[in-house]
């Protein structure tokens, strides 16, 4: 039974696999490959990053319970991030949000995670809105 629990943890854990390390060593981005999504943005601790429809104007509107629900990418302020990184599409930046503190964007939008995502399980891809970032 053991041996078994151990297959299925290491058969899991593969299902989120690493593609590429992302803008530099100190970013907290980077590139994954998950079996159902293909290509897709993560946090290092392999967390799927998530965009929201109605942050599409680029305005931070995820604060409060909703910011607890889908926590957001944070860096410290004056935090330089590379615009481009190897095997994503789009472009990053930061914005401010209401509370002061700077957060990463991809293509203009806030990213996030989701708070009951974990390294191989993405649960919210398409609900109330929020997206998968896909690289």
């Amino acid at each position: 039974m053991k041996k078994l629990t151990l297959i299925l943890t290491l058969l899991a854990a593969l299902a989120v696999v690493p593609a590429a390390m992302s803008m530099g060593p100190g970013s907290p981005v980077i590139t994954i490959h998950a079996a159902k999504f293909g290509d897709i943005l993560a946090t290092r601790g392999h967390l799927a990053l998530y965009t929201w429809n109605k942050e599409k104007d680029h305005k931070v509107r995820c604060t409060g319970a909703c910011a607890r629900a889908w926590p957001p990418i944070l860096v410290a302020k004056g935090t330089h991030l590379a615009m481009h990184q190897k095997g994503a599409m789009g472009t990053f930046g930061t914005i401010v949000r209401p509370d002061g503190k700077t957060q990463v964007t991809y293509n203009g939008q806030p990213v996030y995670t989701f708070h009951a995502d974990t390294p191989t399980k993405i649960l919210c891809n398409g609900v109330d809105g929020w997206f998968v970032v896909k690289a």
